[in-house]
């Protein structure tokens, strides 16, 4: 059964992302866009709790159920909600994002629905910055956007 979820981000930047399922067994197609991000990469990550109550601060840290470090989308070791980066063009246009993942998931122990979609001011290194934080958060900055992931009506 095909599952679809929804997060609406606000925050400095705004926009709403879409996530597709098929089968528990296909990837999660991750597609929206986000409207006025500075030029370059910025870091896009599933938050551990859906808890917007103090801003993005309160959506914790990484998705992170095996307690793993921080690496990329295509990393083997990973947070299960490490997206990567998307980038932008040119200051405050539209930046449309197109990611498939196959750790994130709409049902099952990877779940995301319900927890917080953030993206953050600066690019994430992919836990290979060096950085005394990329092993944690990939050094990706401050939470400029966020959103709680939610069910989306069947279309």
């Amino acid at each position: 059964m095909p599952a679809k979820a929804v997060c609406v981000l606000n925050g400095d930047v705004t926009g709403t992302i879409y996530f597709d399922q098929r089968d528990e067994k296909s990837p999660v197609v991750v597609t929206g866009q986000v409207t006025g991000l500075t030029k370059g990469k910025h870091g896009f990550h599933v938050h551990e709790f859906g808890d917007n109550t103090n801003g993005c601060t309160s959506a914790g840290p990484h998705f992170n159920p095996e307690k793993l470090e921080h690496g990329g989308p295509t990393s083997t070791v990973r947070h299960v909600g490490d997206l990567g980066n998307i980038e932008a063009g040119t200051d405050g246009g539209v930046t449309k994002v197109c990611i498939q993942d196959s750790q994130i998931s709409l049902t099952g122990p990877n779940n995301i629905v319900g927890r917080t979609l953030v993206v953050h001011a600066d690019p994430d290194d992919l836990g290979i910055g060096g950085h005394e934080l990329s092993k944690t958060t990939g050094n990706a900055g401050a939470r400029i956007a966020c959103g709680v992931i939610g069910l989306a009506q069947a279309q």
